[in-house]
């Protein structure tokens, strides 16, 4: 069974699943590769730090303080993850040791407000800390590999092994 989900009138459509949270591991490759032959559709947010980072000005003009310049980034930043968490049917939200990331969790707290499924991606450490947007979520997975498993058994029914 593949993840191609009939809507009204019989017209087929693939399922789609957001990737937000932490840029600095492999684990969004991990997930793509693994969820091979679902038909999933997978979105997310530039993942290219300096081109995220740099967009507003790259695109709107130079800023001479870095406030400026980054809220042009974040602001056009915000038109694609909107978009992409509004069109998907799961939003897979990741939390990594290395930084802080705040803008993930904004991404979660903005899908849960849209009623879109959400499974958070975290290492046990952080269960205190985001225990609010852990009881948000639909599941909290550990590994790429159990998001893979989550997305498999949604859209197939069916159980690893």
């Amino acid at each position: 069974m593949s993840g191609i989900i009939k809507a009204k009138g019989g017209r087929s459509m693939a399922f789609r699943v957001y990737l937000s949270g932490e840029i600095h591991t492999d684990w969004r490759d991990r997930i793509r590769d693994g969820a091979a032959g679902l038909g999933i559709d997978f979105d997310g947010p530039v993942t290219d730090h300096g081109n995220s980072d740099d967009c507003g000005v790259a695109i709107l003009g130079a800023e001479d303080d870095k406030f400026w310049h980054d809220h042009k980034g974040a602001k056009l930043n915000a038109i694609r993850t909107r978009k992409g968490i509004a069109e998907a049917d799961v939003v897979v939200v990741r939390f990594g040791d290395k930084y802080k990331q705040w803008n993930a969790a904004f991404d979660a707290g903005y899908a849960a407000a849209l009623g879109k499924s959400l499974i958070i991606l975290q290492p046990e450490e952080h269960d205190h800390a985001l225990k609010e947007v852990d009881a948000a979520a639909l599941a909290v997975a550990r590994t790429p590999e159990q998001v893979v498993q989550l997305l498999a058994y949604v859209i197939t029914g069916t159980l690893p092994g």
